[in-house]
């Protein structure tokens, strides 16, 4: 039996006024598919011409409506311009909500400074006080709030209030999400993924957790559970930037590349300023012209780890070994990017050696200057610098994770093996670009967090 539509218009147009439990009747109705959502942008045209012409009490409900129904849609912006505008302690609440996602949104947002992050939270906690004193539901006020702590690393004073309603909120879904989003917080994943899945289960259309749930599989490779949430995600808006952009990637990553386009054409839409969203949307679209052999990319990854192999693998004379290391070369790759007679050039390097390199690199279907021979200009391969301070040292071996970058980018450090800083840096931004989905937008994106520890991709 087909579920009957809930009647949005007479939700938001009939009836004059708005009230809490008419938000969740909201968000039923919007999940109940694309057609409630053309009905919501319909209505929104409505109420915008209401707004025109009403008095200014008439003005206030509307503007509670309108930015309400605006949040949902995904138009935070335009849902803060009309919640501040409103009265009552929904219009604060909802305030308070829409400016914590537009901080979290900041990540995947372009032009936006670092401090503009700090001016919504402090403007959330602002909010949420004004809805408590006016009445709004204390808990969940309590909650949100310390959501906000947490975002604001003020994880000690979440915990703290959370303690305090442990014993009120044992059937609360969100409190479960908070409890969860502190666990992450503090770096304990499993415990984080049981109170997600409390949270879930107790409120099977809590969005939120449900995206946590899907990036901590994206972060362990499940790819499959991670579509799984993400796609979850969807059916209940406000569906966050956050949760189009990983699964726009992970459609990418499983070659479904209309689907991906779907998704980044989404956040354009939904936030014209979002100028990563509109590259991501012509990387996409092009991949869906592009012949994709699966067979190639194995060849091609085999070929490469064989250039990695390095020359210590393989029983050679002292005096080959001595020349090799004075040269600087170390793996087969290298030896395709010198020519013969560099390697006579070498002191104590003859006939006898070279016919010894030679031999390793048949074994291995290769040829010394292979690569040069092919085009590609010599150049080894950078080496770090042996008299690094400890301080240098130090920061070379930072994990790559501690660039924050995005998921597209992470996935691509994770394909090429990328564990360091220092491993980062012996790549070009050629090397990067050859990686499957890593385009323009990825390789600025590394080269400014690098900065941040004053380094630089080789050949920058």
């Amino acid at each position: 039996m087909t579920e009957s539509l809930i009647d949005l218009k007479a939700l938001l147009v009939e009836r004059e006024d708005f009230e809490g439990g008419m938000v969740n009747r909201l968000r039923e109705g919007l999940a109940q598919g694309g057609p409630q959502v053309r009905n919501l942008k319909d209505i929104l045209d409505t109420l915008t011409k209401r707004l025109a012409v009403a008095a200014a009490p008439q003005q206030k409900k509307i503007h509670l409506k309108l930015g309400i129904a605006s949040y949902f849609l995904g138009h935070v912006r335009t849902a803060i311009d009309h919640l501040k505008q409103a009265d009552g302690p929904l219009a604060a609440f909802w305030l308070g909500q829409a400016h914590v996602a537009l901080g979290q949104a900041r990540p995947y947002a372009e032009g936006e400074a670092a401090n503009d992050t700090t001016d919504h939270y402090d403007a959330a906690i602002k909010a949420f006080d004004r809805a408590e004193k006016s009445g709004y539901a204390a808990q969940q006020v309590q909650l949100q709030r310390a959501g906000v702590l947490r975002l604001q690393n003020h994880t000690g004073e979440a915990k703290t209030i959370l303690t305090k309603l442990k014993d009120a909120a044992a059937h609360n879904a969100e409190y479960y999400y908070q409890e969860g989003a502190v666990a992450e917080a503090e770096g304990d994943v499993p415990r984080a993924a049981k109170y997600y899945e409390r949270a879930v289960e107790l409120e099977p259309r809590h969005a939120a957790a449900l995206f946590r749930l899907g990036f901590l599989n994206d972060q362990q490779g499940n790819d499959h559970e991670a579509i799984g949430y993400y796609e979850r995600c969807l059916k209940y808006p406000p569906v966050g930037k956050g949760v189009l952009y990983n699964l726009g990637v992970l459609y990418e990553d499983n070659d479904m590349y209309d689907k991906a386009a779907d998704c980044y054409r989404r956040l354009a839409k939904a936030d014209p300023r979002d100028e990563r969203a509109k590259l991501f949307v012509k990387d996409a679209e092009n991949s869906l012209t592009m012949h994709y052999n699966p067979e190639d990319e194995q060849q091609s990854v085999a070929f490469r780890q064989v250039m990695e192999i390095p020359i210590t693998d393989f029983e050679l004379s002292v005096r080959s070994r001595n020349c090799l290391k004075r040269m600087n070369i170390r793996t087969l790759g290298d030896l395709t990017r010198v020519t013969e007679s560099q390697l006579l050039t070498s002191k104590n390097f003859g006939e006898t050696s070279l016919e010894e390199i030679r031999a390793i690199m048949n074994a291995k279907g290769l040829r010394i200057g292979q690569s040069l021979e092919q085009g590609q200009q010599y150049e080894f391969r950078y080496r770090p610098q042996q008299n690094l301070s400890p301080e240098e040292q130090a920061v070379l071996n930072k994990p790559v994770s501690d660039l924050n970058l995005s998921v597209r980018a992470r996935k691509c450090m994770n394909r090429l093996n990328i564990g360091t800083l220092g491993e980062l840096v012996q790549r070009t931004a050629d090397e990067l670009l050859e990686a499957k989905n890593f385009g323009m937008t990825s390789l600025n994106e590394v080269r400014e967090r690098l900065t941040q520890f004053n380094l630089k991709l080789r050949g920058d």
